[in-house]
């Protein structure tokens, strides 16, 4: 009888276990984060298991198929083998009438709280933990059982679909909200990140200083007769002008102007001390126009229509100004 017992309470553990297995494992591989999961494969030095679980997770499919496999093995097979095996066991000892149920009870409650509630909830909690250390051992499963495998990807082909990482901006900015209220990312950083996407419907037209109010100097005229107009407004640079209508000479540093004038140069024009300058049209997206300026030393830019024409003065600083937050859209925009 104590043979038999321990036999029934082996076989009991092995299906339980198994069951446990598969079901943590499945809740694993479904929670891990697929980006971290390749940036940890994409590494240098990638953590072990860190590129076969990226391999797995790409064909989540297949690797669902594995563990489902595996899984109702030790369920239903398992929960038969088990059951006739005890129905022997009680039998052969004249106790099947009352002890058969009791098993019968005591095996579904088992196979629910320990094969599949406590390992799920623990295989969510440690998902990068125990995906990577399960890795190896789907691997191997995979391999076993590859002949099935090609016949139920030829009967179901989605099976075979690839899992694509993908996500858009409006799931980035929830992500962005969610870790600023778990703590993970500040505040402000969550913000600048949201504010990064705006910068993709904004153009120069929006953040531009129109051409009525941008700072201009009359390309001909001596340095002398500006000195009042160059102390008073403080912009960094200036578009000079020539005679014609729209007819733009350059941009002139103001610190290179007022220098000019310190050393005595005020016989000097704009034009001399001007530099050349880069156009861009009003409808570019500033999010376009951002990168532009990674190669521009001077961090301005005129803002011409689409017959060319001047209307305004653009620099990085307003386009920094959308991501710290600063800039508020007029009514009128």
């Amino acid at each position: 009888m104590s043979g038999e017992l321990l036999s029934l309470s082996i076989l009991i553990v092995v299906v339980v276990t198994g069951s446990a297995l598969c079901s943590g494992i499945e809740a694993a591989l479904l929670t891990v984060n697929p980006f971290r999961v390749q940036e940890l494969a994409a590494r240098a030095k990638p953590i072990a298991g860190a590129k076969r679980l990226a391999k797995l997770r790409q064909r989540l499919g297949r690797t669902l198929t594995v563990l489902v496999i595996a899984n109702n093995g030790f369920n239903i097979f398992g929960s038969l083998m088990l059951g006739g095996f005890a129905a022997f066991v009680f039998e052969k000892h004249n106790i099947s009438g009352i002890a058969l149920p009791i098993f019968s009870v005591g095996l579904t409650l088992l196979v629910i709280l320990l094969g599949e509630i406590v390992p799920k909830s623990i295989g969510s909690r440690l998902a990068m933990q125990v995906s990577l250390a399960s890795a190896p051992l789907i691997h191997f499963l995979s391999i076993l059982m590859r002949p099935l495998l090609l016949l139920l990807e030829k009967l179901l082909p989605i099976i075979t679909a690839e899992n694509e990482i993908s996500t858009d901006e409006e799931e980035i900015r929830q992500l962005a909200r969610l870790g600023s209220q778990q703590g993970h990312i500040e505040a402000d950083e969550a913000a600048m990140i949201s504010k990064v996407f705006q910068l993709n419907d904004l153009t120069a037209r929006d953040l531009m200083t129109p051409r009525v109010a941008a700072p201009t100097l009359d390309g001909s005229a001596k340095l002398d007769k500006l000195r009042s107009n160059l102390i008073e407004n403080n912009s960094n640079w200036w578009v000079v002008l020539g005679e014609e209508v729209d007819k733009i000479l350059g941009v002139a540093n103001r610190e290179k102007l007022l220098t000019a004038l310190l050393n005595g140069n005020g016989h000097l024009t704009p034009t001399d001390l001007s530099e050349a300058v880069e156009f861009v049209p009003e409808m570019i997206r500033i999010d376009t126009l951002l990168t532009s300026f990674n190669d521009d030393k001077k961090g301005v830019k005129v803002v011409v229509d689409e017959f060319g024409g001047f209307v305004g003065l653009i620099g990085a600083e307003a386009v920094l100004a959308v991501l710290a937050g600063w800039w508020r859209k007029s009514s009128g925009s």
